[in-house]
């Protein structure tokens, strides 16, 4: 099977809860309770996010985070990368292949392509469209929204 971890899929949830509100800064414990998370999770996912440049922390009693850009700009590759590293279907299809196979492999050509095609389907995709309609959102809370409710 072929997926994204549950980090990964947590952090699209803690990035959709600050895109619901774009003009705040929300602290973690915001973030957690909007997104249905224990703290510590969305401490662990706002980590990687914020050093890969899609979210910026601010320091302080007023603190939190927010969108370092509009939910329209960050694609879902920048996410799942932002987690999981970039993105390679097999050892060989990646920027740094190691595997021993490689010189007189057959199918790394074809791997390669599949690798491309997903990072582009996942960079067609941005924060945005992962969010629920706008009469959704005001309807559904963002954790009900998210299962499918």
């Amino acid at each position: 099977m072929l997926r994204v971890t549950k980090l990964t899929d947590y952090a699209t949830v803690v990035l959709a809860a600050l895109a619901s509100a774009p003009d705040r800064v929300l602290s973690a414990a915001e973030l957690a309770e909007r997104a249905r998370l224990e703290p510590p999770t969305v401490a662990k996912v706002l980590k990687p996010l914020a050093h890969a440049g899609l979210v910026e922390g601010f320091r302080g009693a007023a603190g939190g985070y927010r969108l370092a850009r509009p939910a329209t700009e960050i694609s879902l590759i920048a996410i799942v990368e932002a987690i999981e590293g970039p993105l390679g279907m097999t050892e060989c299809s990646g920027e740094h292949s190691s595997c021993e196979h490689e010189p007189h492999c057959g199918v790394q050509s074809h791997w390669r392509r599949i690798n491309d095609v997903i990072a582009d389907a996942l960079g067609g995709i941005t924060l945005a469209d992962m969010l629920p309609p706008p009469a959704a959102r005001k309807a559904i809370p963002l954790h009900l929204a998210r299962a499918g409710a």
